[in-house]
């Protein structure tokens, strides 16, 4: 049999993500996915998950999900927790970088991501029907996995049912966190379209996320970017990606992210590097950030320390007996008396 979750409420912002689709920007389809691959892949571990499999991307408020058919096995990652009522009534608090294991009936009210962006992943993944090799949501094309459409009340979500009859759950030692620090940039391709002075104020003052920002891009706020001459604030559409550092005429940026558009005519300052990528989920608006340009032998190393990072994550989960459960392993294999005593009448 299969696990079913229904969605309550869809809150904000909540959409479904996996690692999108790669090798269909030929055709104009952004590739899309999770805005924080690590932070996504941490849920995917906690569960089991081999990696890769679809999740929930959680930006916002009001998401309630309740199980309609389980168990289901469920993790969040991130600044985030949840109130989970089971159906016997009892209310816990369910917090991040754990498992738990909901039965039928039971709900699930997910608070904040108090830093932009978290997730929820579920043992085997959520089932929706792949839509061109994926499962990740991208309205602007009707391709969500859920009827062409943002979340509805009422949505059902297939999932595998968690049958092992181990009770143990797992958790990590620590949460999955990333580097602070500026945001590291390779500049160009189109720097020579500007003037020196707008490659010195990219680098040199603090710039404020805005409000204008969604899973295509954010705006950014600061002293304006010149160009060279009014002709090179624009220029042929040529290929974009995910982390370019687009720049119109208003000489503000606008920093892309997993949503993007394939290609833009806006002269692209600089392009974030791989590492750097996740942490662009988590600039709400309001945020401080700062640019440091980058070689490419520099990008690669702080990918190659990423990857590195992230194994020592995965080695620090540990699998825990929740509270109501006897380990009878664990029972079983102590030593309960140590000697005997006769008795005499």
């Amino acid at each position: 049999m299969s696990g079913l979750i229904e969605v309550l409420q869809p809150g904000f912002g909540t959409t479904i993500q996996d690692r999108g689709r790669r090798g269909q920007r030929h055709v104009g389809l952004p590739q899309s996915g999770w805005l924080d691959g690590t932070l996504a892949e941490a849920a995917n571990a906690l569960v089991g998950n081999n990696g890769g499999e679809a999740v929930l991307e959680l930006r916002g408020l009001g998401t309630e999900l309740r199980v309609q058919a389980g168990p289901v096995r469920i993790a969040l990652a991130g600044a985030i927790a949840a109130k989970w009522l089971r159906a016997d009534g009892k209310p816990l608090t369910l917090p991040a970088w754990q498992s738990a294991t909901l039965q039928a009936g039971d709900r699930l009210q997910l608070g904040a991501a108090e830093s932009g962006c978290a997730y929820l992943a579920v043992a085997g993944g959520l089932r929706l029907p792949p839509q061109l090799g994926s499962r990740s949501s991208y309205w602007r094309a009707g391709l969500t996995g859920v009827l062409g459409r943002a979340l509805r009340p009422g949505d059902q979500l297939p999932c595998s049912q968690w049958n092992s009859p181990d009770p143990k759950e797992w958790r990590s030692a620590s949460p999955w966190s990333l580097p602070d620090g500026p945001i590291r940039v390779i500049l160009g391709p189109q720097q020579d379209h500007f003037s020196p002075e707008a490659i010195a104020t990219l680098l040199g003052q603090d710039w404020e996320t805005t409000p204008e920002q969604d899973r295509m891009g954010m705006r950014l706020r600061g002293s304006a970017l010149s160009h060279v001459d009014a002709a090179a604030a624009d220029i042929v559409s040529d290929a974009v990606t995910p982390g370019a550092i687009q720049v119109p005429a208003n000489g503000l940026p606008i920093v892309l992210l997993a949503d993007s558009q394939t290609v833009g005519g806006y002269p692209k300052i600089a392009t974030v590097i791989g590492a750097d990528l996740p942490r662009l989920a988590h600039l709400k608006p309001g945020t401080r950030l700062r640019f440091q340009a980058v070689g490419l032998a520099e990008a690669r190393l702080a990918l190659q320390g990423q990857r590195s990072d992230w194994q020592h994550w995965l080695a620090t989960r540990e699998a825990f007996v929740p509270a109501g459960f006897i380990d009878l392993e664990a029972l079983y294999g102590s030593n309960l008396v140590s000697g005997m005593l006769r008795a005499e009448p």
